[in-house]
């Protein structure tokens, strides 16, 4: 599965890890995430995401 950036503050969201500060349960890929997720960094949209 393909890891996402924040372009903003570097952030990595690993599917295989999920992202438990927004509930995202691991092994939840990008697609499957929903668009509201924001980075739990920075705060930035999921549209500001990149794969890496």
């Amino acid at each position: 599965m393909d890891k996402y950036v924040c372009t903003l503050c570097g952030y990595v969201y690993d599917p295989e890890l999920g992202c438990e500060e927004m509930d995202v349960p691991p092994g939840t890929k990008w697609e499957d995430v929903s668009d509201d997720f924001r980075c739990p960094l920075c705060g930035a949209d999921k549209d500001a995401f990149e794969k890496e």
